[in-house]
């Protein structure tokens, strides 16, 4: 039987740093930090190297996004993304994180044909990625899938506002949330929190429309482009780092910047190399 000791909110320390003593972040955490008025952070991951740094580091949940189709596999938009390219990425990040939450992204088409069929999807990302909870993106008219997925065992996080796997319909681009679209908005949320979604990730969101949805849900909102009044936020760790090229979001914070440190490091080595500067004699084997 496996042990639960320090896992549970009533084993954590109640002063303000409770949250760096839980042993293994889980769904209740989450919902202790919105409870208490504390919040949460929760970063991309797509490889063992990242994710133990940023387990390291502190960062509570880790998330193999769809994103994966931008930044690691060169595809123009998410919408390509299979299950069985996020399921390896999935047991790398799951493998490698000793004290984060792993959350991963059900792609497009592994869930919108019916409830079962996204059981099914997330049961693989479970199972064969090690995955603890899966993201589906979509409003109240997939609130039985969020259901079906919860009954079966799988804890889901819904995504609404902006939801890049149907941009071709939403016109691209786009805020969401504003004039009409706050009311329906806050439905989508109260909906799948109501078929038994632990937390709502919100995208790209007017910030009234989130504060709205933040105050009506029982459950933690989770924001990206969506304001300071989420119990907490993401990032795509490219943008983060600034590894990306172009114009960076206006919602994107850079604390660093690794696109300049890579090439010039990579710069550096390729003069080495050519000036026949490496391999030194420190780099090689005598015998």
């Amino acid at each position: 039987m496996a042990s639960y000791l320090h896992d549970t909110p009533e084993n954590a320390a109640s002063d303000g740093d409770w949250l760096d003593r839980v042993s293994r972040i889980r769904t209740a955490h989450l919902q202790r930090c919105k409870d208490r008025g504390h919040r949460f952070s929760m970063l991309t991951s797509y490889d063992a190297m990242t994710a133990r740094i940023f387990d390291e580091a502190g960062i509570e949940v880790l998330l193999i996004g769809d994103s994966a189709g931008n930044t690691v596999f060169g595809y123009p938009s998410t919408v390509p993304v299979t299950l069985e390219e996020l399921i390896p990425l999935t047991r790398a990040v799951a493998g490698s994180a000793r004290r984060a939450m792993v959350v991963t992204d059900l792609p497009f088409g592994t869930y919108e044909e019916s409830p079962a069929q996204a059981v099914r999807s997330a049961v693989r990302l479970m199972k064969e990625g090690g995955a603890h909870a899966v993201k589906m993106e979509g409003g109240a008219y997939y609130a039985e899938h969020v259901r079906a997925m919860t009954q079966a065992g799988v804890a889901v996080m819904a995504h609404i506002g902006y939801t890049p796997q149907s941009e071709n319909t939403l016109g691209g681009h786009r805020v969401q949330g504003r004039d009409d679209a706050a009311q329906r908005l806050l439905d989508d949320a109260l909906a799948l929190e109501e078929a038994g979604a632990f937390s709502v990730l919100i995208e790209m969101t007017a910030e009234p429309a989130v504060r709205a949805a933040e105050e009506a849900l029982r459950v933690p909102t989770v924001g990206i482009g969506a304001g300071g009044s989420t119990t907490g936020q993401v990032l795509v760790w490219q943008d983060m780092l600034g590894l990306g090229e172009g114009r960076t979001p206006r919602f994107v914070k850079k604390y660093a910047d690794l696109r300049g440190v890579v090439s010039q490091a990579a710069g550096a080595y390729r003069k080495d190399v050519l000036d026949g500067a490496f391999p030194a004699a420190e780099h090689v084997f005598d015998q």
